[in-house]
């Protein structure tokens, strides 16, 4: 097998792993953000400043997840751009 075809399917095998991992993150994560939101919901002693503060904290892990899930796709499609290239 040629060292670039096989380079190629290691980077493939690597990504699908990745999305599968970062699937299974987001399934989490977002089990957690429904767990907070009832707990929210629930505690009527919470002041809404801190209910207001945990929901910005939800919604900064989310945005820092789908920035970090963007970069990481820019990055492997860089590389699939550069094999791309390298086998021309």
């Amino acid at each position: 097998m040629e060292p670039l075809k096989m380079a190629k399917q290691m980077i493939e095998f690597n990504k699908a792993t990745f999305d599968n991992s970062f699937s299974s993150m987001v399934l989490l994560q977002e089990q957690s953000e429904k767990m907070v939101r009832a707990f929210l919901d629930q505690s009527t002693w919470l002041p809404e400043e801190g209910k207001k503060v945990l929901n910005e904290w939800v919604a900064s892990y989310k945005k820092g997840r789908e920035e970090f899930k963007k970069m990481v796709d820019e990055s492997y499609k860089k590389v699939d751009d550069y094999f791309a290239d390298a086998s021309k």
